[in-house]
């Protein structure tokens, strides 16, 4: 890898908007070595990437150390700024794009885009140094100042879009809390064909009822601590759970049966909306607990509540904030809130607070 006094890496040349830029592979023991990252201390306007986020590092480390066959980062991009060298490995047209890139030791390399990769591979090979021996791909441009490092920054985070959380879920198979969502999703009658897998937002035509998001972070309240190790028994639970709630709200089938579309169900009932859901799942955790021999009975009061979004009287400040559903976790405590209270179920220490604060919110308001 170091020919005297020159980094030689093997790489392939290509051209980008006119500019040669290269593709080479790096082991990862030299990436510490070769891209440090001591801008922390600069000014937004004199740096060429984001500040480093230290928190995201020990989960991104703890990625690569648990998951050591089968774990993927992409490619580091990075501006070098030397005189360097591309030694093809022949004359003809496809051999002149491969060969040795020829970089002196003493140039500066600016990371334009793999700060935190490179930074959890540092801190994971702490742990265990034999990763180091692995590669990543890396791409090399050639550095032609400040400001164009920064735009090349701008230009590579111009059109990162996050994936929806359900596609997440959907396509997480190391997570057991989608693995259980996707599970009963399968397994549960009441989800058949109103669950989007995809999105995490729901469109007012969509013919869907759920997302499959909100049935993951529902379900994982379902059955937070509940003593079931098999996945097969807790995505069974779950499913008569989610059953035996169907079976007391009809909208939920009679969009199944096409005799309403999920989109009015959404406009005109709050019972799908994920806020209700994980919600549902908070009072269906305390029922396994404490009522664990008759929570099926429990349930059927459910039904006798009023879910309709008109009642503003009962969930404006709880399921919704200026007349829109909202989210958040103090609207999901006090949402379960009035579900236990109807239910006659005890308030948890958490939930406790959260209805004396929207109390004396009211009393002040008043």
């Amino acid at each position: 890898m170091v020919a005297g006094f020159e980094y030689a890496f093997p790489a392939i040349r290509g051209i980008q908007a006119s500019r040669e830029f290269y593709v080479s592979m790096c082991p990862l023991r030299l990436l510490p070595k070769l891209f440090l990252f001591n801008e922390d201390e600069m000014v937004p306007e004199l740096r060429a990437q984001r500040q480093l986020n230290k928190a995201r590092l020990p989960e991104m480390a703890r990625y690569v150390l648990e998951n050591p066959d089968d774990y993927v980062f992409s490619a580091i991009t990075a501006s070098v700024d030397a005189d360097v060298k591309f030694e093809p490995f022949g004359d003809d047209p496809d051999s002149r794009k491969m060969g040795v890139l020829r970089i002196p030791m003493s140039a500066r390399f600016v990371l334009n885009d793999g700060q935190h990769r490179r930074a959890a591979i540092e801190l994971a090979m702490r742990e265990n140094p034999s990763i180091g021996d692995e590669s990543i791909a890396v791409v090399f441009f050639l550095d032609q100042g400040l400001a164009r490092c920064q735009q090349m920054f701008a230009d590579l985070n111009r059109y990162a879009i996050r994936p929806a959380r359900s596609l997440g879920v959907l396509y997480d198979h190391r997570d057991d809390k989608a693995l259980l969502a996707k599970l009963v999703v399968a397994q549960a009658p009441v989800f058949r064909d109103v669950v989007e897998m995809e999105r995490t937002t729901l469109a007012p035509r969509s013919r869907r009822l759920f997302t499959l998001s909100a049935i993951y972070t529902a379900t994982a309240a379902l059955l937070q601590n509940v003593d079931l190790e098999e996945p097969e028994e807790r995505a069974k639970l779950a499913a008569e759970f989610w059953e035996t709630v169907g079976a007391q709200l009809p909208q939920w089938t009679q969009v199944q049966q096409g005799k309403l579309t999920a989109g009015d169900v959404r406009e005109d009932f709050l019972h799908s909306h994920g806020v209700v859901l994980q919600a549902l799942g908070r009072v269906g955790n305390g029922l396994m607990h404490h009522q664990a021999k008759d929570w099926k009975k429990q349930l059927k009061k459910v039904g006798t509540i009023d879910w309709r979004r008109s009642n503003a009287a009962l969930w404006e400040g709880r399921a919704m904030i200026g007349g829109r559903v909202s989210k958040a976790q103090q609207n999901v405590l006090l949402t379960t809130n009035a579900i236990k209270n109807h239910l006659g179920l005890n308030l948890t220490a958490e939930e406790t607070r959260a209805e004396e604060a929207l109390q004396r919110g009211d009393r002040r308001d008043g």
